[in-house]
């Protein structure tokens, strides 16, 4: 492009970022990741030059993306102050699980209609994963995968809509669940979930959705008893193993064709 200013002509190349749009989804997900598996702690500023850094990428960019992470509920905008993780009231968490409870009961009676070999199949596979990870105490996988099951039962009803509307709940529930569940009790979930499963593979719905029932009031008793475990970890170590993310998302980008 040549741009005239007065008598003088100035040649300004405009670059085309075609990463750009792979790197903004590719922070977003790491960003979602470590909120979702507690690696971030409630209340913590997530300064936009820090990330940055972290990342390999503009403030601008950062900036983006926290502002889609905060309409997306995920993270809290302050004006004047900035971006932090979300630090959940007791009333709060209440209104979460009551979500949770009602909105389970509905999959589970639908999905008693539709369930199926393969379905079941997937749901003790999933199992098996939640089971070994507690075997290894393994807090942060017990975290993702805990919320994994409850996506994999509305999943099974191949109802975008609805998974949408989970994924969106299980990001405010998962932050709850790091901030304020003893670490002890994360890692057991698995027994509740698996007795969900064995009453959805007996097709009693009614003792599945009393089951699922006491198991989100379970967890809002633990939280509402409120035993606080925060990470020690700075954001520079707790986001580390999620840069290669980023890179990957650069890679694809750079491999479409016509690019």
């Amino acid at each position: 492009m040549v741009v005239t200013t007065g008598k003088t002509k100035v040649r300004k190349v405009v670059a085309f970022d075609r990463d750009g749009p792979a790197i903004d989804d590719g922070v977003h997900e790491a960003l979602s990741q470590a909120l979702f598996e507690g690696r971030l702690a409630p209340g913590s500023k997530l300064p936009e030059h820090r990330l940055a850094v972290i990342f390999n990428v503009s403030r601008e960019r950062i900036r983006k993306v926290l502002h889609r992470l905060v309409a997306e509920r995920r993270l809290e905008g302050v004006p004047q102050r900035g971006t932090f993780v979300p630090n959940p009231s007791s009333d709060e968490i209440r209104t979460v699980y009551r979500a949770h409870r009602v909105f389970e009961a509905g999959v589970l009676i639908q999905l008693a209609n539709e369930l199926n070999g393969a379905i079941m199949a997937r749901i003790d596979a999933h199992l098996r994963e939640e089971r070994e990870a507690a075997s290894r105490a393994d807090r942060a996988a017990s975290i993702r995968l805990s919320g994994a099951f409850h996506m994999l039962l509305v999943d099974s009803l191949d109802n975008a809509e609805l998974s949408r509307f989970l994924r969106e709940l299980l990001a405010r529930s998962a932050l709850m669940v790091s901030a304020f569940e003893p670490a002890r009790h994360s890692l057991c979930a698995v027994d509740e979930h698996a007795a969900i499963a064995e009453a959805l593979r007996s097709n009693d719905v009614e003792r599945a959705v009393a089951l699922s029932g006491e198991h989100f009031a379970h967890i809002e008793h633990r939280l509402a008893q409120g035993i606080v475990e925060r990470s020690e970890l700075s954001i520079e170590d707790a986001l580390a193993p999620l840069r290669p993310e980023v890179g990957r998302a650069r890679q694809a980008a750079r491999r479409k064709p016509g690019l």
